[in-house]
Formats: C-alpha cells, structure tokens, sequence
C-alpha cells in the first residue's frame, strides 16, 4: 500500500444496498470495491491471538499489534496499487470503529439500511427460491423448518441481521458516529447520483461521472458455497422494484420497529435524508 492510498469501509446491515453501492464505485478507475472480503475475519482473528487468554498477547505490545494490523491491510490489497481509494466491505466494521479511526484516522464508514422486515423478505424470497438447498444460513431444521423460525433465528445477536443491526446501533450511538454515513437502500435506488454525489462529499473525493444504467456485478461461487443463490447479484440498472411482502403481517410488522436511524437526535452520524419538499436530498448533518 502506497502513502497516496487510503482506507474506507462499507458496512451497514445484509439485503440493503451495499453491494450495488459498491458495483457503482468500482466503475471511478481511482477506486477499489468489492463484496464482504475476509479481512474482517482475519482481523479478529488477530485480535483474538494478541489479547487475554491468548499464550502471544504478554508478549506483544500495542504499537506491535498497530503494526501487525496495519500491515493485515497493506499486505490484502497489496495487488490494487494502482487504486488510490481502497473501500473494504463487511458487517464487522460497524462493530469495530474504535480501532478503525485509531489505525485510520481519516476513514470513513458507508453503512447501508433497509427496513428489516424488508431485509427478511429479501432473504426469505432467496430461501424459498432454492428450495432444494439448506442454506448455511440455518443449523438445523428447528432453525429452518418455517418462516417465524427462520426469521427469529436471523434476528438473533450473533448471527446475519441481528449482528449487523447490533453492530450499527452501537456505531450509531458511539464517540466515533461522526465518521458514519447512514444510507437507506430506497434512496439509493430511487435517486442514485444524488445519493453518490453526497458519498463523494462525505469522503471528500471528486465527482466522477457513474453510470447507471450499466452495472456488473455477482459472486455465483461464493453464493452457491453458502447455498442462496443470488444473494449478491446485482441487476444491470439502479431501480426501485415495487412489491408486496410475502412474509405473514404480524411478522412483518414486527420487524418494521427497528429503524433505530431515523431518529438521529442522539447520534452524531450522518443520515441521507430526503428534503421535506422531496426536491432534492441532503444529508441530516453537516458532514466534515
């Protein structure tokens, strides 16, 4: 990694946009984006070696641990020389703020939301669309054997949606939320590049000209190995795709009380919102 580069980070909750937002900033030449890499992984696998418990951590001291983390980055993209912005994609990050701003000062975090119960109907339409594949998603058949279970079995702390979803509230309410951006899938997809000019400003970048009717992106063998196919797919153009929830209305509604974002009084995140005379977006804070 070049000093020239620097380091940003895309995290946010599953099924609300953030690989679409990253198929569009890999089009900008100067750029780097792909979907969930294994970095965070490996991150907290360190992390794990270097604390209590561990027969290494007496022995290794911080500025060795800043180092040795830095370099887990340097060492990843070593092969993306050429790109000046690096974004790495992952749930974890939300969760991981402390150490991002110490390692990376100047990083930002782009966090993508959805209604979760929008977010489960996403998941569970995949789900139902590969009907002969138990998705790793779920253990078991108690975990799988219906909707409500396999909805409350998302929903939980430490697994795909309720981690996200934890990780962002604690991002969202912490010292450090002024580094966070808070974007809405449905802004994304109904207003692109008003949505993208602001990500620019936030990340103080130039403009570059996306296109949006053109966009390629998918990861078939990483979908298949978790057995839900299409779950980083992205359509060719950004649009709003209208329809009707197919999980039962009690559930639905259930889930629809999450959206901790909207009410950004006690956070000092940015928050894309829409204007009150829909004229044009703008973000609910002023961005540094």
């Amino acid at each position: 990694m070049t000093n020239a580069q620097r380091f940003h980070f895309i995290s946010g909750l599953p099924r609300s946009g953030s690989t679409l937002l990253a198929a569009l900033l890999r089009q900008n030449p100067r750029f780097h984006a792909g979907m969930t890499s294994p970095v965070g992984s490996l991150f907290s696998g360190m992390l794990n070696q270097f604390s209590a418990g561990s027969e290494f951590g007496p022995v290794i001291q911080q500025s060795q641990r800043r180092r040795l983390l830095q370099g887990l980055f340097e060492s990843y993209y070593a092969d993306q020389e050429d790109k000046k912005i690096i974004f790495d994609t992952g749930r974890l990050w939300s969760s991981k703020l402390p150490a991002i701003k110490d390692l990376f000062p100047q990083a930002k975090v782009i966090a993508c939301v959805r209604n979760v119960a929008w977010i489960m109907d996403s998941i569970e339409r995949l789900y139902r669309a590969n009907p002969y594949e138990n998705t790793k998603l779920f253990i078991d058949d108690v975990e799988r054997n219906t909707v409500y279970s396999r909805v409350d079995t998302l929903a939980q702390r430490n697994r795909l949606v309720g981690f996200a979803w934890a990780g962002l509230k604690e991002a969202f309410y912490s010292e450090q939320a002024s580094s966070l951006l808070i974007i809405e899938y449905d802004l994304l997809a109904q207003a692109p590049e008003k949505v993208l000019r602001l990500v620019y400003d936030f990340i103080e970048e130039p403009w570059y000209p996306h296109d949006f009717n053109n966009i390629e992106y998918d990861a078939p063998e990483f979908d298949e190995a978790l057995g839900l196919k299409g779950l980083h797919k992205v359509r060719p153009k950004v649009a709003m795709e209208a329809r009707r929830t197919i999980l039962p209305p009690d559930l639905f509604e259930q889930y629809s009380q999450l959206s901790f974002w909207q009410d950004g009084r006690n956070s000092a995140a940015n928050i894309i919102r829409i204007n009150q005379d829909k004229s044009h977006l703008q973000p609910s804070k002023t961005m540094a």
